[in-house]
C-alpha cells in the first residue's frame, strides 16, 4: 500500500476539507497514516483551544528548540516573547465600586506571540517529529514506487527530497521483512555500482544522499535484507527495489 505525502497528512490535520475522497478513505484504510493524522490532529486542537489565562511565558530555550528543530532563518533567532509588548495594564476600578456590588468579570487577556510560542512547544513535545511541518523550502526532486523481489510481499515508496540544499532519501515500507537488517542501497541501472544510504531499522526512515552524487547514475532505490555476518557488501538479497523519476 502506497502511504499519503507526510505534508498532505499535514495539510490534512491542519484543515479536514483539503485532500480529495481518496486521500480520506486511505485515511480510513491505513492504520499507520491514520495514527500519524490523529496525532497530527490532536496537536492542532491543542494549539487552536483557548489558552489557560494563566499559562506562563515559555523561556528563552523553547523558542531557541523550536528554531533549531524547524530550521528557521537565523533573523528569526531572537525570541518572539522578548519583543513583544506586554498586555496594557488593567484600569482598578476597586475605588469607584460601591462595597456592595458583584466583583467584575475578571478580563481574558489573549498574549498572541506567548500563545504562538506555546503551541508551538506543545507540537515539539509531543513527540511526533517535524515530518509533519510543511516547509516551504523543502522541494521533491524524484520518486520511485518500490515493489517486492522474490519471496518478499512488502511495497513501498522512496521520495528525494532537498531543503536548504541538502538532499534526503525518504523510504516508506509497508512492512519490515528482513530475517536479518534492512540496508537502504542506491545501485547504478546496470548493477555495476551501488552506494550503501544506511541501515532502516523500522519501516520507514530518511538517509542522506552524499553531496555530489549523481542520481542519474545511480537511479535505483533498493532496499537489501542484511545477514548479521559483518560483511559490508550487498547480500544480493533484495526485499524491495524501485526506480528514480520526476
Amino acid at each position: 500500500m502506497q502511504h499519503l505525502d507526510p505534508e498532505l497528512i499535514s495539510l490534512l490535520a491542519l484543515d479536514n476539507t483539503v485532500g480529495d475522497r481518496s486521500d480520506r478513505e486511505h485515511l480510513r484504510t491505513c492504520p499507520e497514516c491514520a495514527d500519524e493524522y490523529r496525532a497530527l490532529r490532536r496537536a492542532v486542537i491543542a494549539a487552536k483551544a483557548d489558552p489557560d489565562p494563566e499559562l506562563e511565558s515559555p523561556g528563552p530555550q523553547v523558542w531557541q528548540a523550536i528554531h533549531r528543530e524547524l530550521g528557521l532563518a537565523p533573523e528569526l533567532a531572537e525570541d518572539p516573547l522578548r519583543s513583544a509588548p506586554g498586555p496594557a495594564p488593567l484600569h482598578d476600578a476597586t475605588a469607584e465600586r460601591p462595597a456592595s456590588a458583584a466583583p467584575a468579570p475578571r478580563p481574558r487577556l489573549r498574549n498572541f506571540p506567548a500563545w504562538l510560542a506555546a503551541a508551538a512547544a506543545v507540537v515539539l513535545l509531543a513527540a511526533i517529529g517535524v515530518s509533519w511541518i510543511v516547509n516551504r523550502n523543502t522541494a521533491t526532486l524524484a520518486q520511485a514506487d518500490l515493489k517486492p523481489l522474490e519471496q518478499y510481499a512488502a511495497t513501498g515508496t522512496a521520495r528525494v527530497v532537498e531543503n536548504n540544499g541538502i538532499r534526503e532519501l525518504e523510504i516508506r515500507l509497508s512492512a519490515n521483512e528482513a530475517r536479518g537488517y534492512q540496508e537502504v542501497w542506491l545501485i547504478a541501472p546496470d548493477l555495476s555500482g551501488l552506494v550503501s544510504l544506511g541501515v532502516m531499522d523500522s519501516d520507514s526512515g530518511r538517509f542522506p544522499i552524499p553531496q555530489g552524487l549523481d542520481l542519474s547514475k545511480f537511479p535505483i532505490v533498493d532496499v537489501s535484507d542484511e545477514p548479521l555476518d559483518g560483511n559490508p557488501e550487498h547480500s544480493t538479497v533484495s526485499i524491495v527495489r524501485g526506480s528514480l523519476g520526476t
